[in-house]
């Protein structure tokens, strides 16, 4: 499995805001330039967050995006699924029920299934406060003198 481009910078856009979360409405151009993220790039993600309603937005002057939930319901997984699809190491695995025709006798489907679930129980079990969290608690011990 290969997270995409489109993926990482999904997830760190929504990283971005969740830091910001407190700020009001965020506008694109200054998480671009945090991130440093091409804008043009952040605006083909946007819609696909505006469609699943994970984002908050508003226009004008003081126009931008906010998460519309607390960090803490955000999972990487969700966010990974929306962006690059289904996250299964094998395409068998990308239907329900498995339509392989060999299926029934495959000796390497429990592996990939296995995977699988170690996948999806990894990135479901990351939430983006998770890693805000773990960002301040590098930052405290990560000062100068």
């Amino acid at each position: 499995m290969l997270i995409s481009t489109k993926g990482r910078y999904a997830l760190r856009m929504l990283i971005d805001l969740a830091e910001h979360q407190n700020c009001g409405f965020v506008a694109l151009k200054d998480i671009a330039k945090r991130q440093n993220i091409s804008k043009k790039y952040l605006e083909q993600i946007i819609p696909v967050f505006n469609k699943s309603n994970m984002l908050k937005t508003t226009r004008g002057s003081q126009g931008g995006y906010m998460l519309a939930k607390s960090p803490s319901q955000y999972t990487v997984g969700d966010i990974l699924r929306l962006t690059e699809g289904a996250l299964v190491p094998v395409d068998c695995l990308n239907h329900e029920p498995n339509g392989c025709e060999l299926s029934a006798e495959c000796a390497t489907l429990p592996i990939w299934q296995g995977l699988n679930d170690v996948i999806n129980e990894y990135l479901d079990g990351i939430t983006l406060q998770d890693i805000l969290d773990r960002q301040n608690e590098q930052n405290i011990y990560n000062y100068i003198i």
